[in-house]
């Protein structure tokens, strides 16, 4: 902070302070200045900042995004959606585009790509060009790193509860993807092996009519209605899965914040693009407060709760650290 040459008025004034790595959670920091007196800022924004959460309930349900965390179709949609921008003289998507496509349904995302690009084209035609690339190269995605290990390791998870006596369950699973029941289709009928782990009655898909019209991620219906499939299918005598007991999986950034929204922890696994894109803001990105959706601050998480976590693949993922033993 700079010295004025100017007198210091006696009554004290107040300055303004942006910490920029957490601007979206601390707006603004009042620093008040008193002749030969200064409140150092770091002093203020850890006094303020939320301690992590340690006692958290073992995790019962574990809730699993799609594209881009278990199969490499965010990859497809970019040589797809770049293919049409070149043929029209455009420049190749940037992730800072890419970054606001991620997740979401795909009349959204179509939306956004096409005010971006400018394209002498309709939405519609957008649409159609689209899809029949789509149909061309989604049969040929692939599991990512450390998905196959994984799917298995929850096929035979559980949890103890810590009740008296302690109680050992099952850990639940469900999918809940902004993907379309044709283009799912498309994404999976050769790895239906690796999808086994999520029942067909506990598979939350992007046009699945129990959304409402414009709630799709980064609202918090899908994961909620995802946690309600599970609970509704539930053993006789099994008590209902609460969503501070669920783990939200997650690549994108409109889903982590679908996730907290829904109250739910998350962890994200972020294209190396999109992290690069969030360098410095990852604490709001785990705590839901990027800015991707409407809604009050209070919705969602506060930075640094401890609620969500990042890595950089799935692989070797530690369940203890959830309460989850793998048999």
């Amino acid at each position: 902070m700079q010295h004025s040459n100017t007198p210091l008025n006696p009554a004290p004034r107040q300055l303004w302070y942006v910490q920029p790595e957490i601007h979206h959670y601390i707006r603004r920091v009042k620093l008040f200045q008193f002749p030969k007196i200064f409140i150092h800022s770091q002093e203020i924004i850890r006094s303020i900042m939320t301690s992590p959460k340690t006692d958290f309930p073992p995790v019962r349900a574990c809730l699993l995004d799609m594209d881009g965390l278990l199969i490499d179709s965010e990859d497809k949609y970019t040589i797809c959606d770049n293919m049409i921008l070149a043929k029209y003289g455009r420049p190749p998507i940037p992730w800072s585009i890419k970054a606001q496509l991620q997740g979401r349904p795909g009349v959204s995302a179509v939306k956004i790509m096409h005010e971006w690009s400018q394209l002498p084209i309709t939405i519609e035609e957008y649409q159609t060009q689209q899809l029949i690339l789509h149909e061309e190269h989604f049969p040929s995605v692939q599991p990512l790193l450390g998905v196959s290990k994984l799917l298995s390791d929850l096929s035979s998870a559980t949890v103890t509860l810590p009740t008296t006596p302690p109680k050992t369950l099952k850990v639940h699973t469900a999918l809940a993807t902004s993907s379309m029941a044709l283009k799912f289709k498309w994404k999976t009928s050769h790895l239906e092996e690796l999808i086994s782990v999520f029942p067909p009655h506990r598979r939350v898909l992007g046009d699945d009519p129990r959304i409402p019209k414009g709630r799709g991620k980064p609202a918090p219906e899908i994961y909620l209605l995802a946690l309600d499939t599970i609970n509704q299918s539930l053993d006789e005598g099994e008590p209902n899965i609460k969503p501070e007991e669920c783990l939200v999986f997650e690549d994108s950034v409109s889903g982590v914040e679908a996730g907290r929204r829904a109250g739910m922890r998350v962890v994200w696994i972020p294209h190396p693009g999109l992290a690069g894109e969030y360098v410095g803001r990852e604490g709001e990105v785990l705590a839901g407060r990027t800015g991707e959706g409407e809604g009050d601050l209070h919705q969602v998480g506060e930075v640094g709760d401890g609620w969500g976590e990042q890595l950089e693949s799935l692989e070797g993922f530690d369940w203890g650290k959830y309460g989850i033993e793998i048999l």
